[in-house]
């Protein structure tokens, strides 16, 4: 890869910058059993891990045509208790203060919606990036492009100008589909360019290690 191509490092949230596993499992667990539903098993997690909230609450209620009622108790039980449980990646702060000191665009693509602010503020983030592309921002989430392309569209930016680090399929699809470098972060069974383990290894890449 020619790095000097590079100009934005743009960031997946869960399971990327966080290890949301934990937080993302209680919220979804409450609700179910709510429902009188079992606990998510390990295929209903590894869905929802990469989908929206909506995305989320249609899989998991699929006898359901009226959705309103979920909706109202998802309201009410609210993620931001939940986000106490997710886990920072060890070594982001000081790789997003790295890539500032040597110009690059700091941005996050992601399928959350309406918990993204109040994470990095939980987590001290907000002054760390450049542009936030949540799912309520755009008319089709991932594995649609549409987030990659605001980016782009946002700073002037050609595909091979944007460095894209996510650990899903729907990472994966939208990176083709908007025809940016791609690196897998903690998963490789994704097709990448790089395959990544840690922040460390983000930051040898561009050697600013």
């Amino acid at each position: 890869m020619d790095i000097l191509k590079i100009k934005a490092v743009v960031f997946d949230c869960d399971g990327v910058m966080f290890d949301t596993a934990l937080a993302n499992r209680k919220y979804y667990d409450e609700v179910l059993q709510i429902f009188g539903k079992p606990r998510l098993n390990e295929e209903q997690f590894i869905n929802i891990h990469m989908m929206t909230i909506r995305g989320a609450i249609e899989y998991l209620f699929p006898e359901m045509d009226d959705l309103s009622s979920v909706y109202d108790n998802l309201k009410n039980i609210g993620y931001k208790k939940f986000i106490k449980f997710m886990s920072m990646e060890k070594g982001l702060k000081e790789l997003l203060i790295k890539l500032k000191d040597k110009g690059y665009i700091r941005g996050i693509a992601t399928n959350r919606t309406n918990t993204m602010e109040k994470v990095l503020e939980d987590y001290g983030l907000e002054d760390y990036f450049e542009v936030v592309v949540t799912a309520a921002k755009v008319k089709k989430p991932k594995p649609d492009p549409e987030q990659l392309l605001l980016i782009m569209e946002k700073f002037k930016l050609k595909p091979d100008e944007i460095f894209f680090i996510g650990d899903s399929d729907y990472d994966q699809k939208a990176a083709v589909r908007a025809k940016v470098r791609f690196a897998a972060f903690k998963n490789p069974d994704l097709k990448a360019e790089f395959y990544l383990e840690s922040m460390d290894d983000i930051a040898e890449i561009f050697q600013i290690n």
